[in-house]
């Protein structure tokens, strides 16, 4: 639920922080068939307690997959939860575009979290069509971790590793957040309102790595060089 700004540290990223996300994501295989396009599942946290910092997370996560156009671009599906349990999830699409239309079309609204929802279309849609890598983003954990739990445990077993970005230093969200990535055999990451660069360098990562894998990750880092995606680059080379 909504609860101002609370949320929001003042303090930036830590370098140890983005290493051990940027090196867990590194060493995560890709469950990906050669010459197959990846498949992404991207979800948000759109409760009231986000607001301050929505149109900018927006934006980035918007441009996240512009560095996976060479490598044949992803097939992403969007959802996000908000209200009074409502939760909306798009079509697949690969249209890049029509994904940041979407995204930045949604406002926030009051409501409790509903992240047991998402893993669970996570584990149905994988059903259906593998899923390649889970972008979770959001501030507040409100459910039954146990429950949660359970649906990650299944989302591992799937090999759908899910990347849970935290913004804000709710003790409780951390805790559920690292479960959840533990369990799926993914990583955490925590951000704050001083992070826009490094939340954008981390989710063009993870759209790298889900298009590509590991290989297309390393290639970014050398090729790509300067400020974008440094960190990877650093993390790469230290895991060699």
């Amino acid at each position: 639920m909504a609860k101002g700004n609370a949320k929001i540290p003042g303090k930036k990223t830590s370098q140890a922080n983005v290493d051990a996300f940027l090196e867990k994501m590194r060493l995560t295989p890709v469950n990906k068939k050669p010459g197959q396009r990846g498949r992404l599942f991207f979800a948000m946290d759109a409760t009231a307690s986000r607001e301050p910092t929505w149109d900018m997370a927006a934006r980035i996560q918007g441009e996240m997959f512009q560095e996976t156009t060479a490598l044949g671009g992803l097939e992403i599906q969007l959802a996000y939860y908000r209200g009074f349990g409502e939760f909306k999830v798009s079509r697949w699409t690969t249209d890049e575009k029509a994904l940041l239309r979407q995204m930045t079309s949604v406002f926030c609204l009051a409501g409790e979290t509903q992240i047991g929802k998402v893993l669970a279309h996570a584990v149905n849609e994988n059903k259906k069509q593998q899923i390649n890598a889970l972008v979770f983003i959001g501030d507040c954990f409100e459910e039954d971790i146990d429950h949660a739990g359970k649906i990650a445990g299944e989302l591992g077993l799937m090999g759908v590793p899910a990347f849970m970005f935290h913004e804000g230093g709710d003790p409780i969200a951390a805790f559920a957040f690292k479960q959840v990535a533990k369990l799926t055999n993914g990583a955490y990451c925590q951000f704050d309102s001083n992070s826009a660069q490094v939340l954008k360098d981390l989710l063009s990562a993870v759209a790298v790595y889900a298009a590509g894998g590991r290989p297309a990750l390393e290639d970014m880092a050398r090729n790509r060089g300067g400020e974008v995606l440094k960190l990877a680059h650093q993390v790469i080379t230290k895991g060699r």
